[in-house]
């Protein structure tokens, strides 16, 4: 993991090594007539190596964290902003010299604040490195700024910079990764401090968000450079910089996702929309020569849905509500005004966001790269809300976000996805009064947040495994997207007629198909869906021209208004864990799946008590879902064998995948000890508690733990599988019922269940009860080893899973020198008379089988060393719980 880490590092310093050398040698070697580069192609190997950043900042060294990462995605939106405006310049879109300054000054200037505050942590934290490359780009940045307005001056001074971060970014990138292709055998000096040898630690923080600050400070930087007189007014060289925000910003919000920060992730999103929509603006501008008319409504409700968010913020303390209320104003601003991004006052509360963005980005990159913290007052909520027993909040842990059918490495998504149809819906309430659409301030509103982040959200939901969900906001999505650049984009024409109106009446039919799965859902899915419905013949009626008076209007309305209660109640049942806003029951309701819970009781694994309710329920004849080491797995008591016969049967099993035996210890196995051989009963000591499961020959021991006529379903006639698994659940209640008769929890055939909502989702009401403990440690099952010759020095593996079979050789090896020099177990008095029960070796490959999930495929360095299975004279498949 380290030595990753310290790839990703290398790549990142080298990377902006490398895009200062190109920009030092192109401003040594140009001159105001004729660049030493052209402007089309410095603009495009600025964005290769903007990208180089991006790959390196995502996947940041967790030595260096927020700050590395920071720096890295920084400094990869400066050159991608200025690579674009340079490709823009070399295609005569701006056109002198003097409107390469206006477009370059913004962002550069956004970027020298930015930059600065990096380097003030970087100090803060005895980052030196990181700092001084912080520095001299920044430095670089400030230079550049005067070079557009005296080349003599600025241009060399921008070199120099850029050649002092060449120098310092080449040593310690190429010391890293010299460290990394010798192993860390060859350390140029001051290329590793102490810190960073020290093991990763793994931080749950948000650390993403920075860079969406930085990207709020950029675009302040944009608007209100045309109020400050620094530029004449905002044009089309300036979308370079708002888009590039506004993209940054969708990374922001899927990576916050991926941080499990849903409040995060939503403001993101929210802002990544007016960023697009502030550069569109520009380009309407820029080809129709007429600044576009904003319509009221929309940045209204927009000014809610961020107060709503400002206020759900508070658990993170002031600071991020106080800075979301300047949204707030900010959106109020543009209601305002009719010519929004272009007026003063819309870009006097960028100003205050560009004030108000330096200060935040200070205090959260400080509180995330420093041990010290600036107080935010983050507890406030939390603390107030313990003095009432009305109000619970969530806790942070892995359950929260978890989907109802396994794990995700994504939080919920629901709160941006019914955000952004409010946004949607209420932007096309206004009416398009003249003949030119782009007039009027729609087509951003409706395809960014109708569009692009309903895509989004389909994505995280498809990822969590939400399939209704997900399929619900992609199509939403398109269907926003089409419409939005058909109606209010300029496609649209006077083009009515039948042959349009087929394209609507398929998105009919696929509603209609959802709209029927929502009936399985809830009660609020059901109607936001059928609502959706209503718009779509509003968009029928407006094809064929046959649109009554104001229905348009009237059905969006409704559907924002449905929107909004579920944006709102999602929001507060992801932060508030009582009481819940009601979505509703479904209307149809099928078994196993969502009402399992009723019905068989699922427990939460890490209480005693839970532990003990499945065990009583075990010892009245009850099969139960347990999680363990590997999967989640089918138990039944082994003194119960009506329970064992149950469970075969409910699990449909095959004849040739018998179920097994778990113990809770090899102590469990004392009164049977004199049928078992020495050297396996050692080697069930030394294995285990373990992934191995261990094949051994039928025995009449096996009467001893009451199976009676059911021992028939455990293992085959010649031999058994048995094992101590290494989870304290299943160790805690194998002690209360004794041994247990174990196979896994997915009908014969089907994948592994890998959390306990699938337990029941996979077998119905006929499971009588389920541990649950999230989501499944590990997805690979155990590894099963072949013992039935063990006496003659021999064992085999019928699967290699969890533990590598160079592990297990180990350990038998280990026995069998034991053995050998006479130091047995002293509970034994027999003599061991075979003298050549010692491993043996051979290079035959072993035979594996296939099981359920597909494991027991020898891996190429598995089947260079194994156990000779040459005289075995069967093999058996194994269930996939062993």
């Amino acid at each position: 993991m380290a030595e990753s880490e310290s790839l990703h590092f290398s790549i990142g310093v080298l990377g902006i090594s490398g895009g200062s050398l190109l920009i030092l040698v192109n401003n040594y070697a140009s001159s105001p007539e004729e660049p030493l580069i052209t402007n089309t192609a410095f603009g495009v190997l600025l964005l290769i190596f903007a990208a180089l950043l991006v790959y390196s900042g995502v996947r940041r060294s967790q030595a260096h964290n927020v700050l590395f990462g920071s720096l890295c995605l920084t400094v990869s939106a400066l050159w991608c902003g200025s690579g674009l405006v340079h490709i823009l310049a070399g295609e005569n879109i701006i056109n002198s010299s003097r409107g390469l300054r206006d477009a370059m000054v913004p962002g550069l200037a956004a970027f020298t604040l930015a930059l600065l505050v990096i380097c003030i942590v970087a100090i803060l934290c005895h980052e030196v490195v990181l700092s001084f490359i912080s520095l001299s780009i920044c430095l670089a940045c400030a230079h550049q700024i005067a070079g557009l307005a005296d080349s003599a001056f600025g241009q060399a001074a921008t070199a120099v910079c850029y050649l002092m971060v060449c120098f310092v970014g080449a040593y310690f990138g190429s010391g890293r990764l010299l460290s990394y292709i010798t192993q860390r055998k060859i350390q140029l000096p001051g290329t590793f401090n102490k810190d960073s040898m020290k093991p990763v630690q793994i931080q749950e923080a948000n650390d993403v968000v920075t860079v969406g600050l930085i990207m709020n400070l950029l675009s302040a930087s944009v608007l209100a450079c045309p109020l400050l007189g620094v530029v004449p007014k905002l044009f089309s060289g300036h979308v370079p910089w708002l888009w590039t925000a506004g993209v940054f910003q969708l990374g922001v919000c899927v990576k916050s996702y991926r941080s499990m920060d849903t409040l995060a992730a939503t403001f993101y999103g929210f802002t990544s929309i007016l960023r697009f929509t502030e550069g569109y603006t520009a380009l309407v501008v820029h080809f129709t020569k007429q600044v576009p008319y904003s319509p009221v409504p929309f940045p209204v409700v927009f000014s809610v849905l961020f107060f709503i968010l400002a206020l759900f913020n508070l658990q993170g303390g002031f600071v991020n509500t106080i800075y979301q209320l300047f949204f707030v104003a900010y959106c109020i601003a543009i209601a305002s005004e009719p010519q929004s991004f272009f007026q003063r006052g819309t870009q006097g509360v960028q100003a205050a966001i560009f004030v108000a963005s330096a200060f935040v980005l200070f205090i959260t990159l400080y509180n995330m790269a420093s041990s010290n913290k600036i107080p935010t007052g983050a507890g406030f909520l939390k603390n107030l809300l313990a003095r009432s027993n009305r109000f619970v909040l969530q806790t942070n842990g892995k359950e929260l976000h978890a989907p109802y059918l396994g794990y995700s490495k994504y939080a919920d998504a629901e709160v941006l996805g019914h955000g952004c149809s409010v946004l949607a819906a209420f932007s096309i309430t206004a009416s398009l009064t003249s003949g030119n659409p782009l007039s009027i301030l729609i087509l951003p509103w409706a395809v960014v947040s109708g569009g692009v982040l309903h895509l989004i959200s389909g994505s995280v939901a498809f990822a969590r495994g939400k399939t209704l969900e997900s399929t619900t906001f992609v199509l939403y999505g398109i269907m926003w997207t089409v419409w939005g650049l058909t109606r209010f984009g300029g496609l649209y024409g006077d083009v009515r007629g039948l042959h349009l109106a087929v394209g609507i009446i398929s998105f009919m039919v696929f509603n209609v198909l959802v709209t029927a799965g929502a009936l399985f859902l809830n009660k609020a899915w059901f109607i936001y869906t059928f609502t959706f419905q209503l718009i779509l013949i509003s968009f029928l009626l407006d094809a064929v021209g046959a649109l009554p008076y104001g229905y348009d209007i009237g059905v969006t309305i409704i559907l924002g208004l449905v929107s909004f209660y579920m944006f709102l109640a999602s929001i507060f049942n992801c932060t508030f864990k009582s009481p819940q806003m009601p979505f509703g029951d479904p209307f149809i309701k099928l078994s196993g799946f969502g009402g399992g819970k009723d019905s068989c009781p699922h427990l939460p694994a890490k209480k005693s008590s839970s532990v003990q309710q499945i065990a009583e329920i075990m010892k009245n004849g009850g099969i139960c879902g347990m999680p363990t080491d590997t999967v989640y797995v089918l138990v039944a008591a082994c003194n119960r064998p009506q329970a064992v016969e149950k469970a075969y049967r409910v699990k449909k099993q095959a004849k040739e995948r018998p179920m097994s035996l778990w113990v809770s210890s090899i102590k469990q196995l004392e009164p049977v000890r004199d049928q078992i051989s020495p050297l396996l009963w050692d080697f069930m000591e030394a294995a285990w508690p373990s992934s191995i499961s261990l094949v051994i020959a039928r025995a009449p021991w096996m009467e001893f733990f009451g199976l009676g006529d059911s021992s028939k379903y455990i293992g085959t006639p010649q031999s058994i599988a048995i094992r101590n698994p290494d989870c304290t659940v299943a160790t805690h209640l194998i002690n209360a019922v004794g041994p247990i008769a174990v196979t896994s929890a997915n009908p014969t055939g089907e994948a592994d269940t890998t959390h306990h909502n699938q337990v029941y989702s996979k077998l119905g009401d006929k499971v009588d009860g389920v541990l649950c403990d999230g989501p499944s440690p590990e997805n690979i099952a155990s590894t099963v080893v072949d013992c039935t010759k063990i006496e003659n020095g021999q064992i085999g593996f019928f699967r290699v899973g969890l533990i590598p079979k160079s592990k297990v050789l180990q350990i038998f090896e280990d026995i069998q020198k034991k053995h050998m020099h006479g130091q047995m177990n002293t509970a034994f008095e027999m003599d061991v008379t075979d003298s050549h029960s010692y491993i043996n070796v051979s290079q035959t490959n072993l035979s594996e089988t296939q099981t359920d999930s597909g494991i027991g495929r020898n891996s190429p360095a598995d089947s260079q060393s194994s156990l000779d299975l040459s005289q075995h004279d069967h093999q058996e498949e194994e269930d996939e719980s062993l």
